[in-house]
């Protein structure tokens, strides 16, 4: 039998994850959301929660929906539209959308290998 998480245990795997998915360490979260390096630690850690505007400067910093971090959706790909890539997807004309699929590809690509190099 599988112990149901608490939204705040929820709330600190989803933001490690995010934040790792997203290739950032904590300073770097905390700079492009606008607080101190301390306040993620502690929000990873459990011994602070996020308030209101610290949850959303989170999602908007690492292009994810308040959703993931929050545990509604169990799957950041289903929070697509936090993304800006996958919002604007949709604005393009038919060429204009194999071009950017072509680039993210290569993009894609790129980033798999750099990781393979690294130990």
């Amino acid at each position: 039998m599988t112990e149901e998480l608490t939204p705040s245990e929820i709330f600190r795997e989803r933001l490690k994850k995010a934040r790792n998915l997203r290739g950032y360490n904590q300073e770097d979260l905390a700079v492009r959301a606008g607080m101190p390096p301390s306040s993620i630690a502690h929000f990873e850690t459990g011994t602070r929660k996020p308030s209101f505007e610290s949850l959303r400067r989170l999602a908007v910093a690492l292009e994810i929906t308040t959703d993931y971090l929050l545990g509604r959706v169990d799957d950041p790909e289903l929070a697509q539209a936090g993304d800006p890539l996958f919002r604007d997807i949709g604005k393009l004309s038919g060429n204009d959308r194999e071009i950017a699929k072509d680039f993210l590809e290569m993009l894609a690509k790129r980033n798999a290998a750099k990781k393979d190099k690294d130990p």
